[in-house]
């Protein structure tokens, strides 16, 4: 199957099978698996943190560190585009009663720090407590720049807010600017990173921040019944993907770029609205094009997309190769 619906969909590789059947595990509530505790430690040192934590889920990391950052009856600001506003089922607030406060994103992806200053709340018992700025990167594929992070770290001094980053695809992020991860981390209290997207791992993710703030992020992950039991099976494939997954990201990169190329070459099928930053490429389809009925067609040629019209989306991975994508183009001209 040639799957472009997302890069959660990859599979692990023979190394990352072999990896999980040799594992040291261990209780890890109990603090007890080696695996895990290898993770952790290695995770954050390498991202400058003074701890981390391993969780099942993106999802979890980012409501983890909200609910670390934030208490009953505060705000986080994020974009409203953020993944753990949009598609997250709102756990923040149903979870934590932290209310969400969303600033437009702007065409790059940023937040305008203006309007972030004008949605501070002042302090006044009729208002929630502004406590937190959520920021994502990548977002929508799109890579917020040094300098950027930069400004909103200083943002968040002066206005005295924490500054989290969903860093679902961080990696990628890294790799397209071309800079250590450091050069990212170092500007935020706590951020996330997925393993089972681009850097290939089956499951998982970490938070990191302080040891105050994982300490406080490990009881809620009891709370919330993500605490595992011998979860290093898990944490092993996810130390492999940090470690040898992250320099072939760019082969991603190049291929999404190759994609966009091919696709603008068939009638009906357009990426001039958007420009490829990464390894997801969003084109707009001719409403003529019954899209649904073609992408029936295409699974049944083993390619699975998922449909749309406006800003459709496709996204390169490691088990998507160029002949695959000639695969794709191929039928997809058999139908323009």
């Amino acid at each position: 199957m040639i799957d472009f619906r997302s890069d959660t969909v990859t599979q692990p590789c023979q190394q990352m099978r072999l990896l999980m059947s040799n594992a040291q595990v261990g209780d890890d509530v109990y603090g007890d698996d080696p695996s895990v505790n290898e993770l952790e430690h290695w995770a954050a040192v390498r991202h400058g943190f003074e701890a981390s934590i391993f969780v099942s889920s993106g999802t979890q990391a980012n409501l983890l560190a909200i609910l670390s950052h934030c208490e009953r009856g505060d705000e986080y600001l994020c974009g409203q585009n953020a993944h753990n506003y949009r598609y997250e089922a709102g756990g923040a607030a149903v979870l934590g009663s932290v209310q969400p406060q969303p600033i437009e994103n702007e065409a790059d992806g940023s937040l305008c720090l203006k309007k972030l200053e004008k949605a501070i709340k002042p302090d006044d018992s009729h208002f929630a407590r502004t406590k937190l700025l959520s920021l994502e990167n990548t977002i929508g594929g799109k890579v917020l720049s040094l300098q950027y992070l930069a400004l909103a770290r200083s943002f968040a001094i002066k206005h005295q807010l924490a500054l989290h980053l969903d860093g679902a695809r961080v990696y990628n992020a890294a790799v397209a600017l071309n800079v250590d991860i450091k050069e990212i981390s170092q500007h935020f209290d706590s951020m996330t990173i997925c393993l089972s997207k681009g850097l290939g791992a089956p499951v998982g993710s970490l938070l990191l921040g302080s040891n105050a703030f994982i300490k406080k992020a490990r009881r809620l992950r009891k709370m919330l019944g993500g605490s595992m039991r011998q979860a290093g099976i898990l944490a092993a494939p996810g130390q492999y993907a940090l470690t040898h997954n992250v320099s072939r990201l760019v082969e991603d990169h190049d291929n999404a770029q190759y994609l966009a190329n091919q696709l603008d070459l068939l009638p009906g099928f357009s990426t001039q609205a958007y420009r490829v930053h990464t390894n997801i490429v969003f084109v707009d389809i001719d409403e003529r094009l019954d899209i649904q009925s073609i992408s029936e067609q295409l699974k049944k040629q083993g390619i699975v997309i998922t449909p749309g019209y406006q800003g459709m989306r496709f996204v390169t991975h490691k088990d998507i190769t160029r002949d695959g994508i000639d695969k794709l183009i191929s039928a997809l001209t058999s139908y323009c």
